[in-house]
């Protein structure tokens, strides 16, 4: 509503004065405020804020009169009363020196500000005045308070008279009243006999008068409070009576709210009660109370002292409040808290320290409310201010506070807007972004004036703004819009602004005329003809109809009321506009769909209808009456009315089920009258609804009903007219803002499925909610409340010398205003489920599933009521928990919410909930069978904590096996650790959850992550670099038994027991990319496993098959046989088509080497380390035997040096600074550029490229060749060859073969498969002829080893211990592992045979483990 801005501002005094300033009082048209020193009263201007005239007591006269105490303003600001302490009143004219000014401004030449405007002078510069004494008035006895009263003046004094004073005749017209003799009672109907005043000292101590309820609140010295009102006219004891407020013993201060007919009294403990007239009996009705909560400020709640003062905005929508100990509080109407000085940065120091509170002596307010005048009384009165050093002018204790209000504050038919709008006294705030981002995204914010918005690149993301929610949500930043200066200048302040619909143009109107700004155009329109703009005085605010700006003004040369429809896009001038005569004043206006309504200053509602015509260059709008009804029978005073708004809600639904399109039409008038909320809908009951067909073109419309009040203390109502399906619920609803006692919604309630309403079911129900922030509009769909906050940043680090102690920005916190937004979908569900309409919270919610925080809804709402119910001292005896955790169920997201929502609520209240929801293991196994891994882990976590070891072992293993399977590899790390925690009985400490990002022991494919390390780096340097924060069991070494040193128990061959048996599923499937994944990512020592399984899991069975399948893993386009050399089915590009889609699909599907891996290299001590230089000139490989015995780990580091000549795409060039991530395959080297290439060549080069797979694909697959090798899986690096194409691998492969003792099954098996790729190359894949037969003389070979080998003595077994004199380290490396040396017999047998091993092998190794102290399933 009201929000600070900036820093205050000091006043500079120019005349040199000893006194210090105690009263401050503007007058009543707000331009003057006049300050009281003890013997000196001054007049000053408020804009610029200068002083004009002041006049000092001489000292004779000061002595008689004694110090003076108050002022008060003649209602024309021609006169002012002072009362001085010895009792006298003095009265002072104000005659004005015409045409006389003070200040003139100065403009450079040529500057298009003429002196001959109308009004120029009065604008421009501070008139010149004087002040007289008139006259002198001795009441004889202290004077407590003066309050005018219309042509009066009323002065109360302590000896317990009411004076009334005629300000002109002030001897004759002197009447006074003892309080006496005035009777007092409860309510106006009791007996008048007798007065409550018995006693003699009584008086009153503060009063204010109230205009629309025609009487005075008082507050007497004993602390009752009252109100007094006439009788009749004339003002005699006889004819006052006054009621009492029996609560309230402790009254200090009182402030009247003229527009809202309320009182709010000051109390000695701190609060504010606040109080209306019931106006059937005429009692006082209590009606809220405004105190600060032990729960905001639990230090300073009970310390603030009595109220000292309490002064109502211009606007009456909020109060500011300030007590004896100091600080400044601000409060809406009815009660919302929205600033308060006595905590946060404004109580306290950056260093923490306490500040002193400023307290107040004398406050008030500024026009329009944008400025609060306060005098400081924090310095002692015995201070004299002093001037400086430099003989300036002296700062004394005048602040001025700076505010920005909401124009809904003034504007209220604001309310259908989804955009919110905020209005300084020279600026706009925006929360609608930048119009012009749908056109330029880079322009979004660039326009903003905030120092803490930053203007966006031009190359930065336009799509996050796009117009709609994000743009209304988005940053917490506003877009300011500067008042343009000349129109500023003649017409301060603000006093209407208005938006349209898109948030694209906005208008505003200061004192004549009014101006508008189009955000796409960043430019003003104003007024041409300057004369025009002086003549025309809004009245009635302004709205926007689709390109038309409407609004009702007074027409000052006329002297006529009219109703004006101006043009957006034509030039702003009377000629354009379209204008009506209307009868009386307006006083509100407001646009539904095609509707102006008007309320007027009789108390009459006025509706027309506006339609645009597009006649000639310029479009017009014309409007025509359509009905009037008056309401004074309902009013009692036009000013009393806060908004007036046509809807098209109305409380019987039914109808709109049959004939929706009534739905849009304006059905119902909502009228603010002082806060409360009166609708007065159509009337469809009379016989008027059948004669429509008499006349079609003619519309008769319905008269409205007798007004119904359907809610209190309302301060702003909501609604649209926009129809939406989907959400009808939220878009036919109505929203109220009720101060301090939250929101209220009034929502419509349907049959479901077109079923008959029942006939005790009301239409519609009024729901109330609490949010934590002031709305300011409501986003309809979207279920959303939009708002602003007050923010504060510290400044005093800056002034660190004690000479700065005085400085404003030591002694306040910078105040800026941020954006906020609250949603409120759950608040509206709980209170349906409460009142047991949870069919109708269904259909509420399914429609806003859809909404991005929906879950976050569900989740709140149970999260709140857990807390309540589980919380709760005594038993509720109906708990709603029960009935919340039923309705999540109906959602996908129910298993999400429930863990979310334990997750964040402490373990205590655990119980509690699991016994509403259901048992965590039940929803473990939803979670599975859903495959929703990560909301399954989460629950782990609560079984962990909630039940014994073994069972959250074994639903822990459940999870991991699952996530094995689905290569959730973030997860199968945390399973890992929360395995090995429960084996180690590390328990109290529970894994975290699966979303944080851990890093992965792996070895593997980490080698490519780190290339650049060379072998000179030792294991031990690797260790400390990359910090491996787990280890995990591996099997290595001749026992095939290596444990981790932390805990060497049967857990880890547990883990391990599962790792193997994936790695063993993924090797049988063929998914080599998803084993060297899972390698890569849990630090599975892939070698030592593949020497183990060399033998059984570790065969190609079936080597077409297997390429086949590689081809598909690793996106490798099949050969293709040039169209020069042969006339092939290839020619027609069918396959390089389907090469180039495999390609794309590379670039963003493949995230074989791009996972997140972190740490490096697996830490297992190898026997010797081996060094490849692959270099694509040689293209073969040098081995380097290992030298020395000292232990290091092997790595894979490709060594090119500057001169090689690289071929395009050459897989070997690893040391590419590039990242892994650009899916870049291909590689062209700098010297490329100087090769003249023929076009033959070319071709072969592009065919070369065309054969290629991935980059990506040819690191991966160059590294499993390399762990393959290291295994002596020689059949799996045959394959790799061939997909390759490298003779130098398969040349490679049979020299191992030749030089060591190989499996003779092996070597038959390479031959069988390399037949079978023959053959299979004959019919379905010529393009790997070319290649088979460059390696055809090696096959030979190989036919001759197998033959050698298949002799009699090659069934005797080998000698595992025997190690081969001349090793390539190619070959697998001497691991004497007890699967090494199996016997080697014919294809079929040895495969079954081994099979039939491991399977021996396998229940052997099950067995053992199930010996051991816990019982556990292996699924």
């Amino acid at each position: 509503m009201y929000f600070l801005s900036g820093w205050p501002k000091r006043l500079l005094c120019p005349l040199e004065s000893l006194e210090r300033p105690l009263h401050i009082q503007t007058d009543p048209q707000r331009a003057f405020f006049a300050v009281l020193f003890p013997s000196q009263l001054s007049i000053w201007y408020c804009r610029p804020s200068v002083l004009i005239v002041s006049y000092k007591e001489l000292s004779k006269a000061a002595s008689q009169f004694g110090p003076y105490k108050q002022a008060e303003w003649r209602p024309d600001s021609a006169m002012i009363a002072v009362s001085t302490a010895n009792g006298y009143i003095l009265f002072f004219e104000i005659p004005s020196a015409r045409d006389k000014y003070l200040y003139e401004p100065i403009y450079p030449k040529g500057s298009p500000h003429l002196k001959g405007t109308p009004h120029y002078k009065e604008e421009q510069c501070a008139p010149s005045l004087n002040l007289e004494m008139k006259k002198v008035l001795d009441l004889q006895a202290s004077i407590t308070s003066l309050q005018s009263m219309l042509e009066d003046l009323l002065v109360a004094t302590a000896d317990g008279f009411l004076h009334l004073i005629h300000w002109d005749g002030m001897t004759n017209g002197r009447k006074a009243i003892n309080l006496c003799t005035v009777p007092f009672s409860v309510d106006l109907q009791s007996s008048r006999a007798g007065s409550l005043l018995g006693f003699e000292d009584v008086y009153i101590r503060d009063m204010e008068y109230c205009a629309t309820l025609d009487g005075f609140a008082v507050v007497f010295n004993d602390g009752r409070v009252g109100f007094i009102t006439p009788m009749s006219s004339r003002f005699t004891a006889e004819q006052l009576h006054g009621v009492w407020a029996q609560d309230v013993v402790d009254g200090t201060c009182v402030a009247v709210n003229n527009k809202y007919r309320l009182m709010a009294f000051g109390c000695a403990n701190g609060s504010v009660q606040v109080y209306t007239i019931d106006t059937t009996t005429g009692a006082m009705q209590f009606s809220h109370k405004l105190e600060l909560t032990p729960k905001q400020y639990p230090d300073i709640w009970n310390k603030t002292g009595p109220v000292k003062l309490i002064r109502w905005s211009p606007d009456s929508c909020v109060v500011m409040v300030t007590w004896e100990c100091g600080g400044l509080s601000l409060w809406s109407v009815f009660g919302a808290q929205l600033i308060c000085t006595l905590g946060g940065d404004f109580a306290y120091q950056s260093d923490g320290a306490k500040k002193d509170p400023l307290k107040i002596r004398s406050m008030t307010w500024g026009s329009e409310g944008y400025h609060l005048w306060v005098i400081d009384g924090s310095s002692s009165s015995n201070m004299k201010p002093e001037r400086n050093a430099n003989n300036e002018a002296q700062q004394f204790g005048i602040l001025q506070f700076q505010f920005i209000k909401s124009a809904l504050t003034v504007n209220p038919c604001m309310s259908n807007q989804e955009q919110v709008l905020l209005q300084g006294e020279d600026r706009l705030y925006l929360n609608c972004g930048d119009a012009a981002q749908t056109q330029s995204p880079r322009n979004a914010l660039a326009h903003s004036e905030h120092n803490h918005s930053r203007e966006r690149g031009p190359f930065s993301d336009g799509s996050l703004d796009s117009q709609g929610l994000s743009t209304l949500l988005g940053h917490r930043h506003w877009h300011v819009v500067q008042i343009h200066s000349t129109y500023l200048e003649s017409n301060w302040p603000i006093r209407f602004s208005a938006i349209d619909k898109l948030g694209q143009n906005v208008a505003v109107v200061g004192k004549f005329g009014f101006a508008h700004y189009s955000l796409l155009t960043k430019k003003w329109k104003l007024f041409g003809n300057i004369t025009q703009e002086q003549t025309m005085m809004v009245t009635g605010g302004l709205a926007w109809w689709n390109d038309f700006i409407v609004l009702a003004c007074y027409n000052l040369n006329d002297h006529q009321e009219e109703l004006r429809i101006y043009l957006r896009t034509s030039n702003l001038d009377n000629a354009f506009a379209h204008i009506t005569k209307v009868q009386a004043n307006t006083l509100l206006l407001s646009v539904f769909r095609d509707i102006v309504i008007l309320f007027r200053a009789d108390c009459s509602i006025c509706l027309y209808s506006i339609e645009r015509r597009s006649e000639g260059l310029n479009p017009t709008a014309s409007i025509q009456i359509l009905q009037e009804v008056s309401m004074s029978r309902y009013i009692p005073h036009p000013f009393l009315v806060v908004s007036v708004t046509l809807t098209s809600v109305r409380t019987e639904t039914g109808i709109t089920l049959k004939m929706p399109q009534q739905a849009c039409e304006a059905e119902s008038i909502m009228l603010n009258l002082a806060g409360q909320l009166i609708m007065l809908q159509r009337d469809r009951s009379g016989p008027q609804i059948r004669d429509k067909d008499n006349n079609p073109n003619q519309k008769k419309h319905l008269p409205f009903c007798a007004p119904v009040v359907l809610a209190q203390s309302v301060e702003n109502v909501w609604t649209t007219c926009r129809i939406n399906k989907q959400k009808r619920h939220l878009l036919e609803a109505l929203w109220l803002s009720c101060g301090g006692a939250g929101m209220k919604v009034w929502l419509p309630l349907f049959p479901r499925d077109h079923r008959k309403p029942h006939s005790f079911l009301s239409r519609r129900i009024m729901l109330p909610f609490h949010i934590n922030i002031y709305p300011l509009a409501v986003l309809f769909e979207d279920a959303l409340v939009l708002g602003a906050v007050n923010d504060t940043v510290l400044y005093d680090c800056l002034y660190t010398q004690t000479s700065a102690r005085e400085h404003l920005e030591v002694l306040f916190p910078f105040s800026i205003v941020e954006r906020t937004s609250q949603i409120y979908l759950h608040h509206i569900l709980r209170q349906l489920l409460v009142r047991n309409l949870g069919e109708q919270a269904l259909l509420l919610a399914h429609s806003c599933a859809t909404l991005p925080y929906f879950p976050h809804v569900l989740e709140l709402m149970l999260h709140e009521v857990l807390e309540e119910e589980a919380t709760s001292r005594e038993p509720i005896p109906d708990p709603l928990l029960p009935t919340v955790a039923k309705f999540i169920t109906e959602f996908p997201l129910f298993l999400q919410t429930v863990v979310h929502c334990a997750r964040k609520t402490e373990y205590a209240l655990w119980n509690y909930l699991f016994a509403a929801v259901g048992n965590p293991k039940d929803l473990f196994e939803e979670c599975l069978m859903a495959q929703d891994l990560d909301t399954a882990a989460s629950y782990l976590i609560i079984l962990q904590n909630m039940e014994v070891p073994a069972v959250s072992r074994q639903h822990a293993t459940l999870l991991f096996n699952t996530a094995l399977e689905q290569g959730k590899w973030d997860l199968c790390r945390h399973m890992i650790r929360f395995l090995k925690a429960i084996g180690s009985g590390e328990t109290e400490t529970p894994p975290p959850t699966p979303t944080t990002q851990e890093p992965s022991s792996s070895g593997g494919f980490e080698f490519f992550r780190h290339r650049s390390i060379s072998l000179s780096q030792s294991a031990e340097n690797l260790h400390s670099k990359f910090n491996l924060t787990k280890t995990l069991s591996m099997p290595s070494g001749p026992s095939g038994k290596r444990w981790s040193k932390d805990s060497d128990c049967a857990e880890n061959m547990y883990i391990d027991m599962m790792l193997w048996r994936h790695a063993r599923r993924l090797l049988e499937e063929i998914k080599l990319k998803d084993l060297g994944c899972f390698a890569a990512q849990l630090g599975f020592e892939l070698i030592g496993w593949l020497c183990k399984e060399r033998a059984r899991a570790a065969r190609v069975e079936d080597f077409v098959c297997a390429l086949k399948k590689l081809h598909k893993d690793f996106l490798w386009p099949f050969p293709v046989i040039p169209a020069s050399s042969i006339n092939s089915p290839f020619k027609n590009g069918k396959y390089k088509t389907a090469v180039g889609e495999q390609l794309l699909k590379s670039q963003s599907t493949d995230t074989f080497v791009n996972m997140e891996m972190d740490t490096g290299i697996s830490n297992t001590p190898r026997s010797r380390s081996w060094l490849g230089t692959i270099s694509s000139s040689q293209r073969e490989i040098d081995t380097v035997s290992s030298h020395g015995p000292h232990m290091q780990d092997a790595f894979l580091s490709p060594l090119l040096s500057k001169g090689d000549e690289c071929s395009i795409g050459s897989a070997t060039d690893l040391t590419e600074t590039s990242s892994m991530v650009d899916g870049d395959w291909t590689m062209v080297d700098e010297n490329f550029s100087s090769l003249s290439l023929t076009q033959s060549e070319l071709e072969q080069l592009s065919l070369e490229l065309a054969s290629k797979g991935p980059h990506k694909s040819q690191v991966q697959l160059r590294y499993l060749l390399h762990i393959f090798m290291e295994a002596g899986c020689l059949d799996w690096c045959v394959v790799i060859g061939l997909i390759l194409r490298e003779s130098s691998v398969i040349n490679q492969v049979f020299s191992i073969m030749q030089s060591s003792d190989t499996d003779g099954e092996i070597c038959q098996n390479i031959k069988t498969g390399l037949d079978a790729v023959d053959k299979w190359a004959s019919t379905d894949c010529p393009g790997y002829k070319p290649f088979l037969s460059i390696i055809k003389p090696q096959i030979q070979k190989l036919n001759e080893i197998v033959e050698e080998q298949v002799q009699p003595e090659a069934f005797q077994p080998v000698n595992p211990s025997k190690v081969p004199e001349q090793v390539n380290p190619r070959a697998e490396e001497s691991r004497t592992s007890s699967s090494h040396g199996t016997n080697p017999q014919s294809d079929a047998g040895s495969s079954s045979a081994s099979r039939h091993e491991e399977d021996k092998a396998k229940t052997e190794d099950e067995d053992s483990f199930q010996e051991g102290s816990y019982d556990c399933v292996v699924s």
